[in-house]
């Protein structure tokens, strides 16, 4: 018989006793971040199609829904590096990924 524990934590308090999971919830923290210096940037009918994804060790994904959103992203990275720049986010790179979701 499984003895559950009467103890409940949240998330924040978990992750501050669980170095690898305060070291993902850090990147998942940065990577929104990112997200939100750039989203203004993004043409208004593409946001949807844009999720914030991994970020580590400099390297940033931006998840994205089709191809067609990633062209049109794709003519913005330079854009988005230089805004990440001028609000002290740099990233050594950006990557868009297409996920294909059913």
């Amino acid at each position: 018989m499984n003895v559950r524990s009467q103890h409940q934590f949240t998330l924040l308090q978990a992750s501050e006793n669980n170095p690898g999971l305060a070291k993902l919830m850090a990147q998942q923290k940065a990577s929104l971040s990112r997200l939100r210096a750039i989203e203004m940037l993004i043409p208004a009918p593409l946001r949807p199609f844009v999720k914030s994804g991994p970020f580590e060790e400099g390297a940033w994904c931006l998840m994205l829904s089709n191809n067609t959103t990633a062209a049109k992203l794709r003519q913005l990275l330079p854009t988005f590096e230089e805004k990440l720049r001028a609000t002290g986010l740099e990233v050594k790179s950006i990557r868009l990924k297409v996920s294909r979701q059913p």
